[in-house]
């Protein structure tokens, strides 16, 4: 029988053509044995559907691309002494790891309000923590730069918070994505803004600096050795084909000659990254204006607890924690900053340079 006979007898039988299964989408192939691009790890982006991969990374001291694990989680919650009806303010929420424990220790009937300037995990960030199921009043967030969180808890709080908690760290997301220009270990577009809807990218930046005011950046903002000399090689370079990677500001650096005998090339571009990412999103400046607004948002007896991650971001706090002991606006500070645990350091690396201070209104 031919297949216009078969037709047609399954025409004039009624019968209708069995559909076919809808087959999953395929998952995106990688070269290689394990994926080594951000946007192929599609297990670790998706923590919730591979939990047991989650763990096996995290088991090896590494951290899951698209998340971030909070640092010293157990010192700063010893630090805050937070307890139910606790109004407690996280000024940098990021993937929300402290807040989603200060959220839990508060209740029943505490208030946390929290702040990120960041807009691209801001969303997934405050979903994650609705479904945690706590009432809707128990959460307040909104996007925003942690300079402006003494107006924010006015408005929320006016008798101010129980305590208070800033992270200062790049978060792992930003690190880990290329697109954002964070790390010299990802090729990427040279931007290093939290908030690339505003500002100027670290490439645009670079065409406004001479090689004195670039210099003092790296002085400033990374106590780099070679400042002037890395300097001179960025500008000139820049001068004569925009650097508009991070791969290429990298080579730049890899190029000066005599680094080794200051720590290695790869501790200059460390530096040199982190120096232009804080000027690009003028970091200083908003830690400058919120610790001059702290004293105001935290209520008698209240605590704050700053986690800072290098000398600049340390030094503004300790000032800061000294000066208002000496004004009668902090009861008692910490007398030094704590470090985590060598366990938190094996199995996070990125907690490696983390300092906490923690001063009581």
């Amino acid at each position: 029988m031919d297949e216009t006979s078969s037709e047609s007898m399954s025409e004039s039988s009624g019968e209708q053509p069995k559909p076919q299964p809808d087959r999953p989408p395929r998952r995106q192939r990688y070269a290689g044995k394990n994926p080594r691009n951000f946007s192929e790890k599609y297990k670790e982006l998706r923590s919730e559907e591979y939990p047991a991969e989650i763990v096996k990374i995290v088991s090896h001291g590494r951290t899951p691309a698209g998340t971030h694990r909070p640092i010293m989680v157990d010192e700063i919650m010893l630090a805050l002494r937070l307890v139910p009806g606790s109004i407690v303010a996280d000024c940098t929420l990021a993937y929300g790891g402290h807040s989603t424990v200060m959220l839990k220790a508060i209740q029943p009937n505490g208030r946390l309000i929290a702040m990120d300037h960041d807009p691209y995990e801001l969303a997934k960030t405050e979903l994650r923590l609705r479904s945690y199921g706590y009432p809707d009043e128990s959460l307040v967030i909104r996007r925003m730069n942690f300079a402006g969180a003494a107006q924010l808890i006015a408005a929320e709080s006016p008798g101010g918070v129980d305590a208070i908690l800033v992270d200062l760290g790049v978060s792992s997301m930003q690190l880990d994505d290329p697109d954002r220009g964070f790390s010299y270990k990802l090729d990427g577009p040279l931007d290093m803004r939290m908030n690339q809807m505003r500002g100027r990218s670290a490439s645009q930046l670079l065409s406004t600096w001479s090689a004195i005011q670039l210099a003092t950046i790296l002085t400033d903002n990374a106590d780099e050795p070679n400042a002037k000399l890395i300097a001179a090689a960025i500008v000139l370079a820049h001068s004569k084909q925009p650097l508009v990677t991070t791969f290429e500001l990298a080579a730049v650096v890899r190029c000066v000659q005599h680094l080794e005998c200051t720590g290695g090339y790869e501790s200059a571009i460390r530096r040199v990254f982190q120096a232009i990412r804080i000027e690009v999103n003028q970091e200083f400046e908003s830690l400058d204006t919120f610790l001059s607004q702290l004293p105001t948002c935290l209520k008698p007896g209240g605590r704050v607890a700053i986690l800072s991650f290098h000398s600049g971001e340390d030094r503004r706090v300790k000032q800061c924690f000294k000066k208002g002991l000496q004004q009668g606006t902090f009861a008692s500070i910490s007398k030094d900053f704590q470090v985590p645990t060598h366990e938190e350091i094996w199995s996070n690396s990125r907690a490696r340079s983390a300092k906490l201070r923690v001063a009581v209104r």
